[in-house]
């Protein structure tokens, strides 16, 4: 199971396999790239600079740009297809062998070549060194790799993973030069050594990246400028005024919601500014801790379903940069359903409420309530929401609901010794599919780690979809699950982000980089 705090996808084509095995989107990019440099900021920082480590979005970010991957998502496409590969496959039958063929000629920026040996060498380094901030819990169902000859390599899997090609595609599968990085410890220079679209020429934590183009990157992107740098602003106000005064080009990530929607005003255009909206599947739960006293009551949780009011949450707190979410897969993914529409409604329902809360139990009193928010991780309006969702429950005259709020690590530490009957978590997926947003939540040593037992979830759905390559075919499946989540309610999708980025007039190619697959591709992104 993953431990990372996650970042809309269209549905996933049937013919993946034949799409990877052709071979296609293989084609040589430009390598000097073209245009006038970039400056982008924002208020998120990158946790490493090494991929055995960086499992957050903004090390991701790092990682598709200056890193390579056997596979990668083409831009408007959540299929993966081929960028160090040549071509990529399933084979002996089944989903558990996958085989790739590496191009010829490929080089780190460096100048040393790159092989099956670097592939082997990544993932394995990855699962050895284990480490709690990094992607190894993706590859746990990895068995062995082998590199048979310089070209080829073999992964052999534990269970069958249809979505095994998915996960390489993302910042999980970056190629390291085995020569440049230890194979059981972790880079603590800040370097970056790839074979991706650009090279890392500096990089200071506390400032910013600099980013060169990869004269001797090999593959499908076609560089659109000569270069990006990424400054990292300490503050929201900050980073609007910067992309306003024209001191950067593009800002991303960390923007407040009143400024995204103040921006995106007809006058903004007069001052130079546009607002670009793309699709994300980033979402927002309410989690219940299944062992609560209170919580733990199903009447308790019914009734907050049914009071839940997420169009006025997402219009009054989140300024409708967010959508309702009513499902716990978002809507652009396969299988996607509205399971919570059809149970509770989309407006509070005080009878119903009060009726389920008869059943629990509650007559003449109201439910004391306390729900557990952190400030920054998943987003500036977590704690303003949850006071939202306290207001409306408080509202029906059922409830006694608080927000308490504390720093990340005290509320992991609290969520972990079962200290919270409620709480929030956000999720951003590493790869567009069902799976990434049902397996990490159910089962054991899950994310939630909230005492669910989902034996049908765990123990027959996700099992029978995952040795499916058509991911179509999973469609019945996924709506079962959700539809027994909106029945058992171990907790209540709230919802759906977009995607935005702010900049000046003269940026060109940013829809590329807000896309379904959630790769900022920075090679997309011209000037001038």
């Amino acid at each position: 199971m993953r431990k990372r705090d996650q970042w809309l996808a269209a549905p996933l084509g049937a013919g993946l396999v034949a799409a990877l095995l052709s071979g296609c989107g293989s084609g040589d990019g430009a390598g000097a790239g073209t245009g006038e440099p970039v400056v982008m900021g924002m208020t998120d920082k990158v946790v490493s600079t090494d991929p055995a480590a960086g499992y957050d979005p903004v090390s991701w970010l790092l990682f598709n740009n200056v890193f390579q991957s056997l596979l990668s998502f083409p831009k408007g496409s959540t299929t993966p297809e081929p960028e160090a590969a040549d071509s990529c496959g399933f084979t002996e039958g089944g989903s558990t062998v996958y085989k790739c063929t590496l191009k010829d000629g490929l080089k780190f920026s460096n100048g040393n070549s790159l092989t099956s040996e670097d592939v082997k060498f990544s993932f394995d380094r990855i699962k050895r060194i284990n480490d709690k901030r990094g992607p190894a819990v993706m590859f746990a169902a990895v068995d062995k790799i082998e590199a048979p000859d310089a070209q080829t390599v073999v992964f052999r899997l534990k269970t069958p993973d249809a979505t095994f090609p998915m996960k390489i595609a993302s910042g999980a599968g970056s190629i390291v030069d085995h020569r440049e990085y230890a194979p059981d410890k972790l880079r603590t220079d800040d370097k970056a050594i790839g074979s991706g679209v650009y090279t890392l020429k500096d990089y200071d934590a506390s400032s910013e990246a600099v980013f060169g183009v990869n004269g001797s990157y090999k593959g499908p992107a076609k560089v659109k400028n000569s270069g990006m740098t990424m400054k990292f602003f300490t503050g929201q106000d900050k980073l609007k005024k910067a992309v306003q005064d024209g001191s950067i080009d593009v800002a991303y990530r960390g923007l407040a919601m009143k400024d995204i929607a103040s921006l995106d005003q007809a006058d903004s255009h007069q001052h130079g500014i546009q607002v670009v909206e793309g699709n994300s599947a980033e979402v927002m739960h309410l989690v219940f801790n299944m062992h609560d006293p209170v919580a733990g009551k199903l009447g308790v949780r019914k009734a907050i379903a049914y009071l839940l009011d997420r169009s006025t949450l997402v219009r009054d707190v989140y300024k409708r940069t967010a959508e309702p979410l009513y499902s716990i897969v978002p809507a652009g993914i396969t299988g996607h359903n509205t399971a919570f529409f059809a149970n509770y409604g989309d407006r509070p329902q005080a009878d119903k409420a009060a009726a389920a809360l008869r059943e629990a139990g509650y007559t003449n009193k109201k439910v004391p309530l306390t729900l557990w928010a952190t400030p920054v991780r998943y987003g500036p309006g977590t704690v303003p929401a949850f006071q939202e969702i306290a207001q409306q429950l408080n509202a029906s005259g059922l409830f006694d609901a608080t927000v308490k709020s504390v720093p990340i690590e005290e509320f992991e530490k609290g969520r972990e010794a079962g200290k919270y009957g409620a709480y929030v978590k956000g999720w951003v997926p590493d790869y567009p599919d069902p799976d990434n947003f049902t397996q990490p939540f159910f089962g054991e040593d899950n994310v939630l780690g909230n005492n669910y037992d989902a034996k049908r979830i765990t123990g027959k759905l996700l099992p029978g979809t995952a040795g499916q390559p058509d991911r179509q075919a999973t469609k019945t499946a996924f709506r079962e699950m959700q539809n027994i989540v909106a029945e058992e309610l171990p907790m209540i999708p709230v919802w759906q982000g977009k995607q935005y980025a702010v900049a000046r007039e003269d940026i060109d190619g940013l829809q590329w980089t807000l896309d379904a697959s959630t790769v900022f591709r920075f090679w997309e992104i011209k000037k001038g």
